[in-house]
């Protein structure tokens, strides 16, 4: 039988991975709204926002798998949101550049039917090198810090910035896709290695 499979999610970064698992699925954005609580730890927020954004798409397709996932970059208790114009993104950079971020991507698996919920959080750190306002204007001036947690994508320009990353890139990127196919397995879906070249020093 084939499983209908959804992805509760619009952003272009996880559509892509999730294809290239070999998954066959549907993107439909969950109108759940994303918020931060620097009160709380970082990963507890990630999980709640996966689960409310899964739980939203899951009441419709209860017979469907529901992926929902999302995507906190977080420096001490600061988490950091998507900046709302350039000197937001610009301040967000500063802040971070000679530091160590922790990029949390959660996942949230959802059959409603069958009353399955499977959560997670894996993470990675990014290390950033020290300050350097030529690169951080040139990397501003590309605009591809919009819709992007902290104001960084590492995919899509701002490697330059970075030193070095520890853990799964795909992770940093907005998808942690061997847990998450560790789960799709779980549940009888099959998928395919991915290989990502990462641009910058891996540990």
């Amino acid at each position: 039988m084939t499983r209908r499979i959804i992805l509760a999610s619009s952003s272009p970064r996880r559509i892509e991975l999730l294809g290239m698992m070999g998954v066959t699925f549907e993107a439909m954005p969950s109108d759940f709204n994303e918020y931060l609580d620097e009160s709380r730890p970082a990963e507890e927020v990630a999980i709640e926002l996966a689960l409310g954004k899964a739980r939203t798409v899951a009441e419709h397709y209860p017979e469907a798998i529901v992926i929902g996932s999302d995507t906190i970059v977080s420096l001490g208790d600061r988490q950091y949101g998507k900046p709302g114009d350039e000197t937001e993104a610009r301040l967000m950079l500063y802040e971070q550049v000679g530091h160590t971020t922790t990029v949390i991507t959660s996942l949230a698996v959802l059959w409603q039917e069958l009353g399955i919920i499977l959560v997670d959080a894996p993470q990675a750190k990014v290390a950033f090198k020290r300050r350097n306002d030529k690169a951080i204007a040139a990397y501003l001036a590309t605009g591809d810090w919009h819709d992007k947690a902290a104001a960084w994508g590492i995919q899509s320009g701002a490697a330059p910035l970075i030193d070095h990353i520890e853990g799964e890139y795909s992770t940093i990127i907005g998808l942690p896709v061997t847990r998450l196919a560790t789960i799709l397995h779980q549940l009888g879906v099959p998928t395919q290695p991915v290989v990502l070249h990462c641009p910058v020093r891996q540990y």
